[in-house]
């Protein structure tokens, strides 16, 4: 096994044994306001009951500060619909109900609505967005629908839009002979392979979003670089299998490596078949998503 492998075996091990990655620490890294600064109110005396079900669900957040709690407890409650289009967010009632200070709400808000999920205007306050003004390209909210009520539909439509942007960067990738970079992605078929020989799901995971997150960054498309964060958050959606890379197997690690050996032969065809090959779904999944006509 290589250095490589081993490295992120081991990495994975540690984060399955409830130890966060480094990418699930303080996703938001604001600096957790200090305890005296805190609203000390138990409970939300006369406060929404809606906005009660969010402070129950805080301590199952992932280990992220402040900031990135509320972010996540909020965000999930929008998403879900539980706050709808509209709804206003009084900062104090927040405050106090998660007895956090108003620089931890202040700077919250202010994440959520970079996502497009909450506005504040003068003489208004803050109020919650409808859908069609969501970031629906943003990691977050691309997870938080893929937890919720809209879990098929989200699922549905990373499947989709996969099937648009990764055949087209894999036969754009194969006119980018970068020998590091072939190498890259070789050393993530290897780690896939000795991941799915020890059951190693997690390992797998990771390495499998790694290589298609590298492929799409060395197409050559600056635009299409963008979208490689929406890919690595449809692998790390778990739940039903909607492609090929949801759970390892033999197939889905042989078509990887036929993606390596075509770009290492700079053959953007054989690449680009190669990829529609591996986002096949598997067969128990109802609804196909159709190959474009061939022109």
């Amino acid at each position: 096994m290589s250095t490589l492998a081993h490295t992120m075996m081991t990495a994975a091990r540690s984060a399955d044994s409830g130890l966060a990655s480094p990418g699930e620490l303080d996703r938001y890294p604001y600096a957790e306001a200090p305890a005296v600064d805190r609203v000390g109110v138990p409970a939300w005396d006369g406060g929404d009951p809606e906005l009660g079900r969010v402070g129950r669900r805080a301590a199952g957040s992932r280990g992220r500060g402040l900031h990135g709690q509320l972010v996540q407890q909020l965000g999930q409650m929008i998403v879900s619909g539980d706050l709808g289009a509209d709804r206003p967010l009084v900062p104090e009632e927040i405050g106090q109900r998660f007895e956090v200070s108003r620089t931890v709400v202040r700077e919250s808000l202010r994440v959520l609505e970079a996502k497009g999920l909450v506005s504040a205007r003068p003489n208004v306050g803050t109020r919650v967005r409808p859908v069609s003004d969501w970031n629906l390209l943003d990691p977050d909210i691309i997870e938080w629908r893929a937890f919720g009520p809209q879990r098929d539909d989200q699922r549905r439509e990373l499947s989709e839009l996969r099937w648009t942007i990764e055949p087209l960067a894999a036969r754009l990738a194969a006119g980018h002979g970068r020998e590091d970079v072939q190498q890259r992605l070789a050393d993530m078929v290897e780690i896939m392979g000795h991941a799915m020989a020890q059951g190693d799901a997690l390992t797998f995971s990771r390495a499998d979003s790694e290589f298609h997150s590298l492929l799409i960054q060395v197409a050559g498309n600056r635009m299409l670089e963008h979208l490689s964060g929406i890919v690595s958050a449809a692998l790390q959606v778990s739940g039903s299998p909607v492609t090929g890379c949801d759970r390892p197997n033999e197939a889905s690690l042989a078509h990887h490596g036929r993606i390596c050996d075509a770009l290492a032969a700079g053959d953007g065809t054989a690449a680009e078949a190669a990829m529609r090959q591996l986002l096949t779904v598997h067969p128990e999944v109802e609804r196909v998503v159709p190959a474009p006509r061939e022109h």
